[in-house]
């Protein structure tokens, strides 16, 4: 069977090996859709924390059972599955918690361990999802929107707040559309006016700033009442966003860092111990995350066919790859087809 590997920053290599026998605990799973993220886009470049080449990626995952072994949920070979990506010890003082999403010793699949970009693979049953009822599309975005659930549950966000999110890339997207269900006012900031407008055509969010512009913080002034926002979500993972965001935070207000720096980050302290910030961490989703977005999947409460803007065959990857790393070329989520 083929699989593509990370060989070393800025190299793709398309190699061959034996297609993986089925093991106890596991299932073997043919992928069917693998949907391209930050983090692909980073470990590519270079830039992304916690990783080491070379390395299969792929952690957006839609797949198909080839083989499974008596198991509590009733899985059966071809039935559709979303896939967990991240392998938790159950144990530590995190997973005793039920945070399982910062295990201490977690392994994300395509990040530590090799992920999905190969057309059959071994997965732990206990992280498959039954998807039968959706699309495979639909199946593939799960794990990014559950990150975007994970951070809205995390802001503790209410129908009364304003958020304001920073950057319009899938987290981005899916931060809005989950805050704007759950009834708040959303602004979404990014310097890029056509997802700016994406933003505003297809997932409907009335507020749009583009913080390039020099009066930009009034225009947040004026639709806040200058009172700025309850809550601000990152999920640019810049160190100019992460690092100003909190300019944007009402007093009183909750900071959410879902994007990943790879490095420090400064705060004049002053500044945000006078608006009693609570400066929140939100890192990949849990179960509830998962099983919140599969819902609002099943229900078509989220604008999927505008979502998913490139869908190429999988092993056209490097053909395509640096062109999903321009702006200009206006994808917001490429995904592979197998």
């Amino acid at each position: 069977m083929k699989f593509i590997v990370c060989q070393e920053p800025g190299s793709f290599q398309i190699q061959e090996k034996e297609q993986p026998q089925l093991k106890k605990g596991e299932a073997l799973v043919k992928m069917k859709r693998i949907g391209i993220c930050g983090t692909d886009l980073h470990a590519y470049k270079g830039n992304q924390p916690f990783f080491t080449y070379p390395r299969i990626l792929g952690h957006e995952l839609a797949g198909e059972i080839l083989e499974i072994g008596a198991n509590e949920q009733g899985l059966q070979a071809g039935d559709r599955v979303g896939i967990m990506p991240y392998v938790s010890c159950k144990t530590c003082v995190a997973c005793q918690a039920g945070k399982t999403n910062c295990c201490t010793s977690i392994a994300v699949l395509g990040v530590h361990t090799d992920g999905g970009m190969q057309e059959v693979i071994n997965i732990p049953v206990d992280l498959l999802l039954p998807a039968n009822h959706l699309d495979w599309a639909d199946i593939a975005i799960i794990e990014p929107l559950a990150i975007s659930a994970h951070a809205i549950r995390r802001s503790q966000l209410t129908s009364t707040d304003t958020a304001i999110v920073m950057g319009c890339g899938p987290i981005g997207i899916g931060i809005m559309a989950f805050a704007k269900a759950e009834g708040a006012k959303v602004i979404a900031v990014d310097i890029n006016d056509e997802r700016l407008a994406f933003v505003k055509e297809k997932v409907g969010i009335e507020h749009t700033v583009n913080v390039g512009e020099a009066d930009a913080m009034d225009q947040i002034k004026a639709l806040t009442a200058n009172e700025l926002a309850q809550v601000v979500f990152d999920a640019t993972g810049s160190k100019q966003a992460l690092e100003s965001g909190v300019n944007y935070m009402a007093h009183g207000g909750r900071f959410v860092l879902v994007g990943l720096f790879k490095g420090d980050l400064s705060y004049f302290h002053p500044f945000i111990h006078a608006r009693e910030t609570t400066l929140l961490c939100s890192r990949n989703a849990t179960l509830e995350d998962f099983q919140y977005v599969m819902n609002k999947l099943e229900q078509k409460q989220f604008p999927v066919n505008s979502f998913v803007t490139h869908t190429v065959p999988f092993l056209s990857l490097p053909d395509h790859f640096d062109d999903w790393l321009k702006p200009e070329t206006g994808v917001i989520k490429a995904m592979l087809e197998l």
